[in-house]
């Protein structure tokens, strides 16, 4: 069981995402819809792990992962986006999320990301 905050914009994504995760004995820490919400939320609820979207209004995926590692170089941020470009993966792990789920993403993939984050 671990901690989950869930990033993301779009309001039936985060339902999804809540649904099975709370199916699969995990407790939903938060929710935020963009990156300022996000580092407020990490700030202030210290989840276990963060599930990251990197398209959304106000700041971005990427910046927010950016910030939060400043704020905790151990932050475990796994990222689920419809953009897995090579290049935006890479870019959104060497910002320092340690894996990446590409949406439409299958639930079982999810849920072995937030295990194998739980684990590193």
């Amino acid at each position: 069981m671990s901690r989950v905050l869930i990033v993301e914009d779009a309001p039936y994504i985060r339902e999804v995402f809540r649904y099975a995760l709370e199916l699969h004995n995990h407790v939903i820490a938060g929710e935020a819809v963009n990156g300022v919400e996000a580092i407020d939320k990490y700030r202030a609820l210290k989840p276990d792990v963060v599930l990251m979207d990197l398209l959304m209004p106000v700041m971005d995926g990427i910046s927010a992962i950016k910030k939060i590692i400043e704020l905790d170089p151990k932050a475990k941020i796994v990222v689920v986006s419809a953009i897995s470009k090579g290049s935006i993966r890479e870019e959104a792990m060497h910002a320092g999320a340690i894996g990446f789920v590409a949406k439409p993403f299958d639930v079982k993939r999810l849920l072995e990301s937030v295990s194998d984050a739980c684990a590193a």
